[in-house]
């Protein structure tokens, strides 16, 4: 008789206990998310494109499953899986969050999922902390800056403000800016609760001004598109990837966390590349910086595009799931698997 392989106990870790993991977690996310980047560029990640459901009827929706593999030949940090994140930008009509996600992780030996996350919260916090780290990286390693803006007022811009507070930054200002002026009271509001000194809500060109501007948005098309926007120096979070012309990405240093993959689904680098038929706006990788392959240079503005990669709410999600399964907040599902034994 062969040895059988075990197959790990199913858990299910809902979001109420990935929040409470989560609160205490900031700046570990920011750490594990540049230890990811710095995995993939060492090429131990799989991470293929992602893939979109879309609806003909309703464009603005859309699905969006994010397979992704981390490949540690060394240790015991392997761990396959895949982000299913649904945006539906009308949710915030009805007072609920536009993404709604479930994560799920597999076992890299046998391929047997083994736990299913709830994956929002995971997709925020590790999105905020990319963002954050980015700016760390472009602001000369430095974490304080006379002003900073926030254009869009949701759950992303949310996690982006507070992962910078716990990181212990420092801002004279933070300016907000939506469309929807009770999302940016509400997040002026959060900025108070967390002791920022001087918060309120900004016209647009006001917002485009500050020191460090973040873009986290569910625009579609540019809506920025003025050469000149930004001065030599500023730093641009590009968080939601189309809120910015092609003419601003091509006089600009351009950071990513991967090149090949924010230059698709007609990102602003991407209409860049289309419109200008180069790819001559490229600058580096935050892995590169961190590995300190590329410099800073700060007499053109500089801009860091996230595109998002599924490695990131694996790292993360593998750590949550050790934890909750440790503390006993995850819920083990027996006999998850109809059959176990293949005789």
């Amino acid at each position: 008789m062969t040895n059988q392989t075990l197959i790990q106990p199913f858990h299910v870790i809902p979001g109420a206990a990935i929040k409470h993991i989560l609160g205490g977690l900031h700046q570990e996310a920011i750490e594990i998310v540049a230890q990811t980047y710095l995995t993939h560029e060492r090429g131990e990640t799989v991470n293929p494109d992602s893939y979109f459901l879309r609806f003909p009827e309703e464009p603005a929706n859309r699905i969006i499953a994010l397979p992704a593999a981390i490949v540690d030949s060394e240790g015991d940090q392997s761990v396959s899986g895949i982000k299913w994140i649904a945006s539906y930008p009308d949710n915030i009509k009805a007072g609920i969050p536009r993404a709604s996600a479930v994560l799920i992780l597999n076992d890299p030996h046998t391929g047997y999922p083994y736990a299913l996350l709830e994956g929002a919260l995971i997709s925020a916090v590790r999105t905020a902390a990319s963002a954050v780290l980015g700016a760390w990286w472009l602001n000369g390693q430095k974490k304080s800056a006379q002003t900073l803006s926030i254009i869009g007022g949701g759950v992303i811009s949310r996690n982006i403000l507070q992962t910078f507070i716990a990181d212990d930054w420092s801002f004279d200002s933070v300016g907000i800016h939506d469309l929807n002026a009770e999302s940016a009271h509400a997040l002026a509001a959060f900025g108070e609760q967390l002791g920022l000194p001087d918060v309120q809500t900004v016209s647009l060109d006001d917002a485009l001004c500050a020191d460090i501007v973040v873009f986290a948005t569910s625009a579609g098309t540019p809506y920025v598109n003025q050469r000149g926007t930004f001065h030599a120096g500023q730093i641009v979070l590009n968080i939601s990837l189309r809120d910015i012309g092609a003419d601003i990405i091509e006089q600009s240093y351009n950071y990513f966390d991967d090149v090949t993959h924010c230059l698709k689904a007609n990102t602003s680098p991407h209409l860049a590349e289309q419109k200008f038929g180069h790819r001559d706006f490229v600058t580096g990788t935050v892995a590169q910086l961190i590995r300190g392959d590329v410099r800073i240079a700060t007499d053109k503005p500089l801009i860091y595009s996230p595109f998002g990669m599924g490695i990131l709410d694996l790292a993360l999600g593998r750590m949550i799931h050790d934890i909750a399964v440790k503390d006993g907040s995850a819920v083990e599902i027996p006999s998850f698997f109809g059959e176990e034994r293949r005789w």
